[in-house]
């Protein structure tokens, strides 16, 4: 069982909203509060990030309540401690974000389902999602079907959802964002956060910021924004959700073309062009498969913005530099095991799926970097093929 958490007292200084159907308690004077409560699905580097801003912010606005859930997959340290267990008791992830403390408010939680919570109020009852009426999402894409099947008819009906998820699902009819699988399998609204968003960076509190997309509701979107928000952390709400999530999903395949140009010491105007030329593929690509998609998108944060920094910094970038290295010798598996503590790479599997997607379609010749990309990946060209694509010309113009 998850320890219990003394709320501290709130100041009533501080802003407050009244979101809709949200759970309450009853103060001192016998009126009702309406308090969001929150869990964070996900406690990897940037889960454990976003777990660091959201608490700060609940112990200061009057709406949410001050515990922050953080659902842990729970894994056995070499010390032979459970991951929950080291988290409750020292404040930090010690796995996937060492001396970072998150906030006593963070609490982690091993049971995704049903958390046995016992609340100062004196309520009881089932919480890690069951009674939380805002869930964050921030786990690798390749788990997100298994944990919304894992959730059916666990959630609350007016529950909000944000995804922090790069990556997309590929189906027999074709391409799912994580965004319409958490909305099509819980059957509530889902939101989106992307941006130039390095973790670690983050976790230090140097300056950021993000993309929160929305559909049509405005008023969730400004909660979103007032739940992440800091003075390091600046989010910024636009209406164009498969923009924004398309961005976050792109990205990564580009900044996995930019780790074989770093890998093969092409030099930086070689890596520009590729950056150059990814960002024109994510364009294309996002408007083929969604014409609502806003060109003013891709100079928010979540688009040129993040390409800039995940080809600059990103692990997607890392871990291809040293595949490029090795001459494509040595798989990406066998890299990221190596290099990431645990830590899962996107821009492999983004671009296995990309690729089923432009092969189904008979886009392949549109986007001959994506296409390039994979084949890499997977052993069909060499990593010096990243620039032999740049003689093709594509025979679709966006602009």
């Amino acid at each position: 069982m998850a320890p219990a958490f003394e709320q501290v007292p709130e100041d009533t200084e501080t802003q407050t909203e009244t979101p809709h159907n949200t759970p309450h308690t009853v103060n001192n004077d016998g009126q009702v509060d309406y308090k969001s409560r929150v869990t964070v699905v996900g406690s990897g580097n940037w889960g454990s990030v976003a777990a660091k801003l959201i608490a700060s912010n609940t112990l200061k606005l009057n709406s949410f309540h001050d515990e922050v859930r953080m659902w842990v997959f729970e894994e056995t340290l070499q010390s032979g401690e459970k991951l929950t267990e080291v988290i409750n008791r020292i404040n930090e992830n010690a796995k996937y974000l060492p001396g970072i403390k998150l906030g006593k408010n963070v609490i982690a939680d091993p049971d995704l389902e049903n958390a046995d919570v016992h609340f100062v109020y004196g309520e009881t009852g089932n919480y890690a999602v069951k009674d939380a009426n805002m869930l964050v999402f921030v786990t690798p894409h390749q788990f997100m079907e298994g944990i919304c099947k894992r959730l059916v008819g666990k959630v609350r009906q007016d529950a909000e959802a944000i995804s922090l998820i790069k990556g997309m699902e590929v189906k027999m009819e074709g391409p799912c964002m994580i965004s319409t699988l958490i909305s099509e399998h819980l059957g509530i609204n889902c939101s989106v956060l992307m941006g130039a968003n390095i973790a670690n960076e983050i976790a230090v509190e140097k300056f950021s910021e993000a993309t929160v997309g929305y559909r049509d509701k405005r008023e969730i979107a400004e909660q979103w924004v007032r739940l992440f928000s800091t003075p390091y952390f600046l989010v910024t709400p636009v209406q164009d959700v498969e923009g924004v999530e398309l961005c976050g999903t792109l990205k990564n395949v580009v900044a996995i073309a930019a780790g074989f140009v770093d890998g093969l010491d092409m030099g930086n105007n070689t890596k520009a062009a590729i950056m150059r030329i990814g960002l024109r593929e994510m364009i294309a690509f996002s408007k083929l498969l969604f014409s609502s998609v806003r060109d003013s998108t891709f100079f928010e944060s979540c688009g040129v913005a993040d390409v800039i920094t995940t080809c600059l910094g990103g692990r997607n970038r890392k871990v291809a530099e040293a595949f490029a290295k090795n001459g494509g010798k040595r798989s990406f598996d066998e890299l990221e095991a190596e290099m990431l503590q645990g830590q899962k790479l996107q821009g492999v599997s983004t671009a296995r799926e990309v690729y089923e997607v432009l092969s189904h379609r008979g886009w392949l010749e549109l986007f001959p970097l994506f296409a390039t990309v994979h084949e890499i990946c997977v052993g069909r060209l060499p990593p010096s093929a990243i620039v032999e694509h740049s003689e093709q010309k594509p025979k679709l113009s966006v602009f």
